[in-house]
């Protein structure tokens, strides 16, 4: 069975993944007040709301958040750590975990300190990488909704593959967007290590 109590760094040429740090709280949250993260990842539903506004009761939530990260046992939560400047600029996550069925949800946020120089890229691929290798994970699926373009190419280039398409998922300024939903499989990750 996977151990997610386990908290690994994994090191990579761009990017350093670990488990979180106090210091990480000012890449995070620049993730978090980011306007096109919060549109891209649903995480707001008009492009007028406000993000994560500077509210020190929300701040002193996301801080004690974070800082429990690294104590779950049932979800893999880790820094991205861009090591050119050492900041934290984003998240992975391993979450809704199924032990029946050997399979995870995944998702990632990348603030935009850590965007356009293959972060995300090398991340993700090294976070499913471990999924796999590490945890013996079966499937591992995402969301990824119809204006995010450049995340989907992302998925599709580390070998997810599309499944289907959850129809009118989020309502975003009054207007409906679809999310596709995507996986990679082990036997796959097996072929082609996250370069099919």
């Amino acid at each position: 069975m996977p151990d997610f109590s386990v908290k690994p760094t994994l090191i990579g040429q761009r990017v350093l993944l670990r488990p979180f740090q106090d210091s990480d709280f000012d890449g995070l949250r620049a993730a978090l007040r980011d306007p096109e993260a919060a549109r891209l990842t649903g995480s707001v539903t008009s492009s007028q709301a406000v993000v994560l506004a500077q509210d020190p009761t929300r701040e002193r939530r996301l801080r004690e958040w974070y800082s429990t990260r690294n104590a779950q046992t049932d979800r893999l939560d880790l820094a991205v750590v861009d090591v050119a400047g050492g900041a934290c600029v984003g998240e992975v996550v391993l979450n809704k975990w199924d032990p029946d069925n050997l399979c995870c949800n995944f998702r990632t946020l990348i603030g935009p300190g850590g965007r356009d120089r293959g972060l995300g890229t090398e991340a993700i691929r090294m976070f499913i990488g471990y999924g796999f290798e590490q945890l013996h994970l079966h499937r591992i699926s995402l969301e990824v909704f119809a204006f995010n373009p450049r995340a989907r190419r992302v998925y599709e280039k580390v070998g997810f593959v599309a499944e289907g398409v959850l129809r009118d998922a989020l309502r975003f300024d009054g207007r409906w967007v679809d999310a596709t939903v995507m996986s990679v499989l082990a036997p796959e990750w097996a072929r082609h290590r996250g370069r099919p």
